[in-house]
């Protein structure tokens, strides 16, 4: 009931229709030959048909090994991710496993409703010495209370044409968000823009305007209080939506792109950067037009308006960002899941997941075989600088909160315009939804 509570709390909402089935926990809780397992994770939408042939690998190879089937099922946005935390908790019912992005284990962990790990699982894993130290860094908040194991890590970096900067007299990317405007600017001609953005996504859009705000020195939420009305916070917006709006260097169709359409995009030699871009392009773009001639390098760090990182801030070049691996309470079949999560984040499974998706492996072993490879620096360097996002339970919703004002100046800024007013509105909102989410996480 305090788990129940607790999630209720949160996320404001009633969950009124419990009709999830408990698909995926054994009834015998024997683990033995017959016995299935449930993994909810992110629908892969740029690699879909890649996606389904690695959930039928490893339901074949986990079923060779123990008898236990697996299931996967799949979620599509943030939304969709925090109804099906909510439903299941709530109905004490559903996946056994659930593979979270690393800013919603904090979500996780608040419902109480996931299994704190202890010495002993750890060891069942393989131990927490196989695992990168910085992935470690949102597992829970603290080192014997965390329940999320680091699958995948996904430092954000910045790709660029270095065709199409070397034709252009830059010699690099600008090391600010104003530096990187003006030479989008100078990019953007004859129908090739200079940034490609996906206003429309699920996920991107509030990073931008947390990177800003954290190099600004506002890191959003300090102690129990919110703070989206900082100057800082409508600063970060003015320049994101004004890429498109007034600056005129991101492809108008932009409003309705996801993260799948702005890579395709930049892969086509149709913009000169795509910032916000993880390892996971890199499979698409060695296979497209600019194969050989792109580069990752790490986004600005200074943010708009300014020639240097502010004397609060830090320069955050991206969240501390990739995917955890939680086991739900109500599951009958812990031993199984464990297991399962060993074979995930060992180092065969870990190379196999980066060569099919791009994702950079958590495991230490794995990671270091890639370490001579000089198109990850950026990405290594990214991921040495990433900073954390609150580790408060009320996150999710800020989160969501943010990724709402994009959405709804999604008709404004397909006019071309910023509208100040509803902007300003939009963040008002945002900051009542938000400081009442930390409220009742209290």
């Amino acid at each position: 009931m305090k788990a129940r509570r607790t999630l209720a709390g949160l996320t404001g909402l009633i969950v009124v229709g419990l009709g999830l089935t408990a698909c995926g926990a054994d009834e015998s809780g024997s683990g033995g030959a017959g016995s299935s397992l449930d993994v909810l994770v992110q629908a892969n939408s740029i690699y879909p048909e890649q996606q389904r042939k690695w959930f039928s690998d490893v339901s074949a190879k986990f079923a060779a090994d123990t008898g236990v089937t697996v299931r996967f099922e799949t979620f599509a946005s943030p939304n969709d991710e925090l109804t099906k935390i909510q439903t299941s908790v709530l109905s004490g019912q559903g996946p056994d496993i659930y593979s979270l992005g690393t800013t919603f284990t904090p979500t996780a962990y608040a419902t109480g409703a996931f299994v704190e790990l202890t010495a002993d699982d750890w060891a069942k894993i393989g131990g927490r010495d196989k695992f990168l130290p910085a992935t470690l860094g949102i597992s829970g908040p603290e080192q014997g209370k965390e329940v999320g194991v680091p699958f995948a890590s996904r430092p954000f970096v910045m790709a660029y044409n270095k065709e199409l900067l070397a034709s252009a007299g830059i010699d690099k990317p600008a090391d600010s968000w104003d530096g990187l405007r003006e030479q989008a600017k100078r990019l953007t001609t004859g129908g090739r823009y200079g940034l490609a953005v996906a206003y429309a996504d699920s996920f991107d859009p509030w990073k931008f305007i947390w990177a800003m705000d954290v190099q600004a020195g506002n890191p959003l939420v300090t102690g129990g209080t919110l703070r989206l009305d900082d100057p800082t916070t409508l600063a970060a917006y003015r320049s994101y939506l004004g890429w498109l709006a007034t600056d005129k260097v991101v492809d108008p169709a932009a409003v309705g792109w996801k993260n799948a359409q702005a890579i395709a995009a930049f892969a086509a030699g149709k913009a000169a950067f795509l910032p916000m871009v993880s390892a996971t392009s890199k499979v698409t773009l060695d296979a497209s037009a600019v194969a050989g001639k792109y580069a990752y390098a790490i986004m600005p760090t200074v943010p708009p308006g300014a020639s240097a990182v502010a004397a609060s801030g830090r320069p955050a070049t991206s969240i501390l960002s990739g995917d955890n691996l939680v086991v739900a309470k109500y599951s009958k079949n812990k031993d199984n899941a464990l297991k399962l999560i060993k074979l995930l984040t060992d180092p065969e499974m870990q190379g196999t997941y980066y060569k099919t998706f791009g994702e950079l492996p958590t495991n230490t072993e794995a990671a270091g075989a890639l370490s001579g490879d000089p198109a990850l620096a950026a990405l290594v360097e990214s991921s040495s600088k990433a900073v954390g996002t609150p580790f408060s339970g009320a996150w999710s919703q800020i989160q969501l909160a943010l990724v709402n004002v994009v959405v709804q100046s999604i008709p404004t800024l397909s006019a071309g315009r910023i509208d100040e007013a509803k902007l300003r509105s939009l963040l008002a909102e945002a900051q009542k939804t938000g400081q009442a989410a930390l409220d009742k996480a209290k």
